[in-house]
C-alpha cells in the first residue's frame, strides 16, 4: 500500500450505500446479529445472497466490507506505480431482461420481489407476505428496464395481472390512460432514470402497492397522494432535488419500515417524522443537515439511521431514545463530541464516525457490549479509552488519520477483533499485547515512527494480511515468517537491508511490497517462495538477480524499478508466467536477445534508462500489450524502429519525453493500439497509416513540432481523449486545439480542406490562363506531369484549346498526386515549379489570391 493509502475509505463508506447489493431481504435484526459482511473472505460479487431484482444502485466502497477490499487489493496489479489501487465498487447484478409484445409478456424468475436498495429492506416483513411472494412472483413481474418507453404501458396491465413491475431507464412522466382497475394489482414499481421532476398523482389509485422506488429523478417534493398509501413499506427516493418533507400526512404512512432519502437537498427534518412508528431504516446521506433532529430519536422501532455526508456538529440528548438502534453512520460529518447520552444505546453494533473532528471518545464506550465495527479514521483523536477492552463483540476497528501514541494495554481482551487499522498515527511501538489478538485477519500499522515488530506477533495465527510501510523499521521481522496464513505482506518506505533466512519457510506468501528500502541484493531466500506472485523490489540498491529466480514459477508481477542495474538481467527471462515487469529508473543501455523467452509478457516498462538506440529485442515480444520507454531522465530516443509494428497485440505506447523527430511510417499497423503517449518529442507530422488505428482512444501529443493534423482525423472514430498543446500548428490554428473537441476540430479540417480545395482550383486556372506553352512544357518537366498531346498537335490548337489542355493536365496530376499530397501541399508545389520557370508574373497573380484568401477567416 502506497504513502498515504489506507484500506479503510476516509470515513468509509455508509453500509446504505452498500445496501444497494443484492441480499439484503433477510432479516435486519437477524443479519446484524450474526457476523457483518466484513468479516467473510468472500470475492466482493458474493458478500450477499444473490438477487436479481431491479433497482440496484452502484455502490461506493464500505468500510463493512473491509476485508473484502483486502481481498480485492491482492488481486490488483498497477503497471509503473509501486502501490496498489483501490478495488473498484461490488459489481451490480446483470439485470433479467424483460420484453413486451401484443402477444405476450415474457417474465422473469425472482429470489425475492423486494427492491435491494442503498437501505437494508422491510426487515421484518411477515412470513406469510414472504411466502405468498414466493409462490406468485415468477407468474406477475415484469420487467421493461431501458426499453426507450414514452408512456405507461396501460396495454400491458390489461392482457396480464401484473404486481412487480419494474420500468428504469425509460421515459415515463405519468401514467395516464392506465384503468384504476389495473393498478390495484400493482404491489411494488420501480420508476429510477425516467426523468420525472414530480411523482404521478395517478399514484394514488395504486392502493396496494408496498414498495416505490423512484431514485434518480428530478422529483422536487413528495406529493400528498403518495402519503395516502396506507400499505406502503419500502419507499425510496435517493437522489432527487427533494428539499422538504412534508409536515402533515406522514402518519398515514403507518407501516412504512424503510425510508431512503440519501443524496437530495433536504436542510431540516420536520416532527411529524416522529409519527413513522414502524420505521425501521432510514437513510438521510448526503443532504444538508446541520442539526441531529431531536424528532428522529423518537421512532421506536429504528434500527438503522444513515446520517453520512452532513454538516451535523452534535448529537442531542434525546438520542438515548433510540433504544433499538443497531447501525449508526455518521462519517463526513462536523462533531467535535459525543454526548455521553450515545452510550445508552445498548443494541448499538455498527457505528461509523470518520472524517468528524472528535478530540476524544468517553469511557463508557464500555457500554458497546454488541458492537462489532467502530471507525473513528480521520479524527483528532490522540487516545482511545481503555475501557474499549469491554467491546468484547469488537471485530472491526479502525483508527487510521488521527493522532494516536499508543493503544490501550488491554487490547488483548478484545478477542473477536479481526482487523485493526491504525494507520497514518503517530505510535512509535507495536504493543506485544497485539499478539494475544487470537483472531486477529488484517493488520495495518502504516505511517507511524515504529522501529521493530515484536516475535510475539508469531501467535497471531491468523493473520493473512500485514501492512507496515513508511515508518522506521530496520530489521526484517522474523515473527511474521512463521504465520502460517499470512499471504499479503508490505513493507515500503522502511530502513530494512537483509532479507532473513526465515522467510523461505513463508512458502503460502502471494505478495510482498519491499519498495524504498536499503536493499543492497536480490536475495536468494526470496527465491524460495515459489508461490509468491507479486514482488516490488523498486528503489533499493539492486544491481544483479541471482539464478535461481528461476525457481519463482508463480511470480506474474516484478518492480525492480529505481535501482542499479546497468544490464539488463538475462535471469529474468527464466521466467516463464511473468506478465509484468517494470525496470524503469534504472542504468540499462541494451536488452538482452533472451528477453524473447517471456512468452507470456504483457506490461513493459522500461522508462527512464540510458538506452542509445530503441531496443530492436523488444519487438520479439508479441504478446506485448503495453509498453513504456518514456525518456523523463536518460539518454533521448531519436527514432522509433518500423519494427515496433511487429507487436500487434500493443494496446499502450509510452515514448514521451524523447527526441523522437517522425513516428514510424507503418504505425498503422498496430491494429489493437488504444493509447498512444507521444508528448515532448520533436514530431513535425502524423504519417498516412495514422489514420488506420481505427481503436485508438487516447492520443497525447503535445509539445512537438505538428503545423497541421491530417484532415482525415475524423475517421478515428474511437478517439476520446487529445492533447495537442504547445504545437506550432497552423492547421488547425492552436486556438480551435485548445479546446480538446475532436468535433471542432474535424469541423475546421473539413472546412479548411473545402477552402483549399477552391484556392487549388483557381490556380490551375490562372496557370491555365497565363502561361505559355513553351514555359508550360518545362513546368511538366519540373512537376514530372506527363504529357499528354505531343507538341505539334500543340501548335496548332487555338487558345482556347490550349488552355482547356492545360487545366486538364492539372487536373491528372492533382488525381495522380492527391492520395500522398494535400491540397495545400499540391499549391506549394506547384508554386515552386513556376518560380524554377521563372512566371514571375504568374506568381504575382497567385499571392494576391493567397493574401486575400487568407484575410478570410474561416
Amino acid at each position: 500500500m502506497s504513502e498515504g493509502e489506507n484500506n479503510l475509505e476516509p470515513g468509509g463508506v455508509s453500509r446504505f450505500e452498500s445496501m444497494e447489493e443484492p441480499g439484503f431481504i433477510e432479516e435486519t435484526s437477524e443479519s446484524l446479529d450474526e457476523s457483518f459482511p466484513y468479516l467473510g473472505r468472500r470475492e466482493s460479487n458474493q458478500i450477499y445472497e444473490e438477487n436479481p431484482l431491479k433497482g440496484l444502485e452502484q455502490p461506493t466502497a464500505s468500510s463493512s466490507s473491509l476485508l473484502n477490499r483486502d481481498e480485492e487489493k491482492k488481486k490488483t496489479i498497477p503497471f509503473s506505480d509501486t502501490s496498489i489501487d483501490d478495488v473498484t465498487p461490488l459489481s451490480k447484478p446483470e439485470s433479467p431482461q424483460g420484453s413486451v409484445s401484443s402477444e405476450m409478456v415474457e417474465t422473469e424468475d425472482y429470489v425475492q420481489a423486494i427492491f435491494p436498495s442503498e437501505d437494508k429492506v422491510s426487515p421484518q416483513a411477515s412470513e406469510e407476505s414472504e411466502e405468498e411472494l414466493d409462490s406468485e412472483e415468477d407468474n406477475f413481474t415484469v420487467n421493461l428496464e431501458a426499453k426507450d418507453l414514452q408512456e405507461f404501458p396501460v396495454d400491458l396491465l390489461r392482457v396480464q395481472y401484473v404486481k412487480y413491475l419494474y420500468l428504469d431507464k425509460n421515459q415515463i412522466k405519468t401514467f395516464q390512460g392506465a384503468d384504476p382497475g389495473d393498478l390495484l394489482g400493482l404491489e411494488i414499481l420501480s420508476l429510477q432514470e425516467n426523468g420525472l421532476p414530480s411523482i404521478p398523482l395517478e399514484i394514488q389509485l395504486l392502493h396496494n402497492l408496498r414498495i416505490l422506488n423512484a431514485s434518480y429523478n428530478q422529483i422536487s417534493y413528495i406529493p400528498k397522494e403518495l402519503l395516502q398509501l396506507g400499505n406502503m413499506r419500502q419507499l425510496f427516493l435517493n437522489s432527487n432535488c427533494i428539499e422538504d418533507l412534508p409536515s402533515s400526512g406522514l402518519e398515514n404512512l403507518e407501516n412504512l419500515e424503510t425510508l431512503s432519502l440519501g443524496k437530495n437537498k433536504l436542510t431540516h427534518i420536520p416532527e411529524s417524522l416522529s409519527s413513522l412508528k414502524n420505521l425501521q431504516i432510514l437513510n438521510l446521506e448526503y443532504n444538508q443537515l446541520s442539526i441531529f433532529s431531536k424528532s428522529l430519536c423518537f421512532l421506536p422501532k429504528l434500527i438503522s439511521l444513515n446520517l453520512t455526508g452532513n454538516m451535523i456538529g452534535s448529537l442531542p440528548k434525546e438520542v438515548r431514545e433510540l433504544k433499538n438502534l443497531e447501525q449508526l453512520l455518521m462519517d463526513h460529518n462536523k462533531l467535535t463530541f459525543l454526548s455521553v447520552e450515545i452510550f445508552q444505546l445498548p443494541k448499538i453494533k455498527e457505528l461509523q464516525l470518520a472524517d468528524n473532528m472528535l478530540e476524544a471518545i468517553s469511557p463508557k464506550i464500555e457500554n458497546f457490549r454488541e458492537l462489532r465495527l467502530l471507525n473513528l479514521d480521520k479524527n483528532l483523536l490522540t487516545n482511545i479509552p481503555k475501557k474499549i477492552s469491554h467491546c468484547v463483540m469488537l471485530e472491526c476497528l479502525s483508527l487510521s488519520d488521527n493522532n494516536i501514541e499508543e493503544l490501550p494495554r488491554k487490547i488483548h481482551r478484545l478477542k473477536n477483533l479481526r482487523l485493526l487499522h491504525v494507520n497514518r498515527n503517530k505510535m512509535i511501538k507495536m504493543a506485544e499485547e497485539i499478539s494475544h489478538l487470537s483472531n486477529i485477519d488484517s493488520l495495518e500499522f502504516s505511517g507511524n515512527q515504529i522501529t521493530h515488530v515484536p516475535i510475539e506477533i508469531k501467535n497471531c495465527r491468523k493473520i493473512t494480511r500485514v501492512e507496515l510501510n513508511y515508518n522506521n523499521i530496520m530489521y526484517f521481522p522474523v515473527g511474521l515468517c512463521a504465520l502460517p496464513s499470512l499471504d499479503y505482506l508490505s513493507f515500503n518506505g522502511n530502513y530494512i537491508s537483509e532479507i532473513p533466512m526465515d522467510i523461505s519457510f513463508s512458502k503460502q506468501l502471494l505478495h510482498l511490497e519491499l519498495n524504498r528500502n536499503k536493499l543492497p541484493i536480490f536475495s536468494e531466500y526470496l527465491c524460495s517462495l515459489t508461490n509468491l506472485e507479486y514482488l516490488d523490489l523498486g528503489r533499493n540498491q539492486i544491481k544483479t538477480i541471482p539464478p535461481c529466480i528461476s525457481a519463482m514459477v508463480s511470480l506474474h508481477v516484478l518492480i525492480l524499478a529505481g535501482n542499479k542495474f546497468a544490464i539488463f538481467p538475462k535471469e529474468l527471462c527464466a521466467l516463464k508466467n511473468l506478465q509484468i515487469l517494470d525496470i524503469s529508473e534504472n542504468q540499462l543501455q541494451k536488452i538482452t536477445s533472451e528477453i524473447s523467452k517471456l512468452k507470456g509478457i504483457q506490461k513493459l516498462n522500461l522508462s527512464s534508462n540510458q538506452f542509445i538506440h530503441f531496443p530492436l529485442e523488444v519487438c520479439q515480444l508479441p504478446t506485448l500489450e503495453e509498453l513504456n520507454i518514456s525518456q523523463t531522465s536518460g539518454k533521448k530516443l531519436t527514432r522509433i524502429p518500423e519494427d515496433l509494428c511487429n507487436m500487434t497485440q500493443l494496446k499502450t505506447l509510452d515514448i514521451s519525453n524523447n527526441a523522437i523527430k517522425e513516428i514510424p511510417r507503418n504505425i498503422g499497423e498496430l491494429s489493437s493500439l488504444v493509447s498512444l503517449l507521444a508528448y515532448n518529442n520533436q514530431i513535425s507530422t502524423l504519417p498516412p497509416s495514422f489514420l488506420s488505428l481505427k481503436v485508438l482512444q487516447h492520443l497525447d501529443i503535445r509539445g512537438n513540432s505538428l503545423t497541421a493534423l491530417p484532415s482525415a482525423i475524423y475517421s478515428l472514430l474511437s478517439l476520446k481523449e487529445i492533447n495537442f498543446d504547445d504545437n506550432p500548428l497552423l492547421r488547425p490554428p492552436m486556438e480551435i486545439c485548445r479546446g480538446k473537441q475532436l468535433h471542432t476540430i474535424t469541423q475546421y479540417l473539413q472546412r479548411a480542406d473545402e477552402r483549399d480545395e477552391k484556392i487549388l482550383e483557381k490556380i490551375f486556372n490562372i496557370v491555365a490562363n497565363n502561361i505559355s506553352e513553351i514555359n508550360f512544357e518545362f513546368l511538366q518537366q519540373k512537376l514530372n506531369m506527363t504529357s499528354s498531346e505531343s507538341s505539334s498537335s500543340a501548335r496548332n490548337t487555338t487558345t482556347p484549346l490550349l488552355h482547356e489542355r492545360i487545366y486538364q493536365a492539372f487536373v491528372k496530376w492533382k488525381a495522380d498526386q492527391n492520395v500522398l499530397l494535400t491540397a495545400t501541399a499540391l499549391r506549394d508545389k506547384l508554386v515552386r515549379g513556376l518560380n524554377m520557370i521563372g512566371a514571375y508574373d504568374i506568381m504575382d497573380k497567385i499571392t494576391a489570391l493567397n493574401l486575400y484568401t487568407s484575410a478570410i477567416k474561416l
